[in-house]
């Protein structure tokens, strides 16, 4: 026989409704509304921290995208020509960009797209975002920098890795400034569409995954990214293959073409279907 104080607690349980387990909630696919609101979250908090913090950031942010350029030496140096080679290569281009995004490193081209989508609603950050972009910036080539010291000036890798960082960078100083600017606008427009998703994503994995398959895509096209392939460029001035000059006349139409990517493809895209979405959404409330 069943005691009360058993079917009393029975009674109460059962009253209860289920609730899913606490790994279930919240995996609903995420609105574009929901998307945005986490960009924004995320802008906020980065346009809070002092220049100090944001520097260190930018410079850690700046030598970890020494690991795209150094994982595709490494993997180019040791393959050599066999047949699908650039495919594999490229396969390790992503690596820098995991680390920095997933890590919540400081990386200029990422920041094209968070403080940017929150200054066109919030029109009062936008001297607080130039803050940010003026210190990030060039952060971000002093750690590139820092990484190539490291990998033409020391014997910390073989010097056939060496060579094949240097020729990177001489194949990336070739094309002339129009084609580094729309390789720059292509490169722009999907990092700063990888940093979108990882918003909308639930899991470490899933961002992970998400930075590959896109930064690969970057990689795989050798389209132009002005930290990552800065690490490169810079190497072959390092080694003596390239001239100082060949740096500014690459990395500015390579900026421009970052920022009109990130920023005109991507956060004004973007954010005007977020806005448009909103709009139509009250007015069919109004109508109802």
């Amino acid at each position: 026989m069943q005691s009360p104080f058993r079917r009393k607690r029975a009674e109460t349980a059962s009253s209860k409704p289920e609730e899913p387990p606490q790994h279930q909630k919240n995996l609903a696919r995420p609105s574009a509304e929901d998307i945005y609101q986490q960009g924004a979250t995320n802008a906020r908090q980065e346009l809070k921290r002092s220049n100090t913090s944001l520097c260190l950031s930018g410079f850690g942010g700046g030598a970890f995208m020494g690991l795209s350029a150094m994982g595709t030496a490494i993997a180019v140096s040791l393959l050599g020509d066999v047949g699908g080679a650039h495919i594999i290569t490229r396969m390790f281009y992503p690596l820098g960009f995991i680390v920095v995004i997933v890590g919540r490193a400081q990386l200029f081209t990422e920041n094209t797209l968070y403080p940017v989508a929150l200054v066109l609603a919030e029109k009062r950050e936008l001297w607080n975002t130039m803050r940010l972009w003026a210190v990030v910036l060039p952060s971000n080539v002093a750690g590139a920098f820092a990484f190539a010291m490291i990998a033409a000036l020391t014997p910390a890798l073989d010097p056939s890795f060496v060579t094949s960082l240097s020729s990177l960078g001489l194949s990336a100083i070739a094309h002339p400034a129009a084609s580094v600017f729309w390789s720059g606008v292509i490169g722009g427009w999907i990092i700063a569409l990888a940093a979108w998703l990882v918003s909308g994503s639930h899991s470490i994995t899933g961002s992970v995954m998400v930075i590959w398959l896109l930064t690969f895509v970057v990689g795989l096209g050798n389209f132009a990214h002005c930290i990552a392939t800065s690490c490169e460029i810079f190497v072959s001035i390092l080694t003596g293959r390239a001239p100082w000059i060949a740096y500014p006349q690459w990395f500015l139409p390579a900026v421009l073409g970052n920022i009109c990517g990130g920023v005109g493809l991507v956060t004004i895209l973007e954010y005007g279907q977020v806005i448009y979405g909103e709009n139509q959404t009250n007015q069919s409330d109004k109508d109802a």
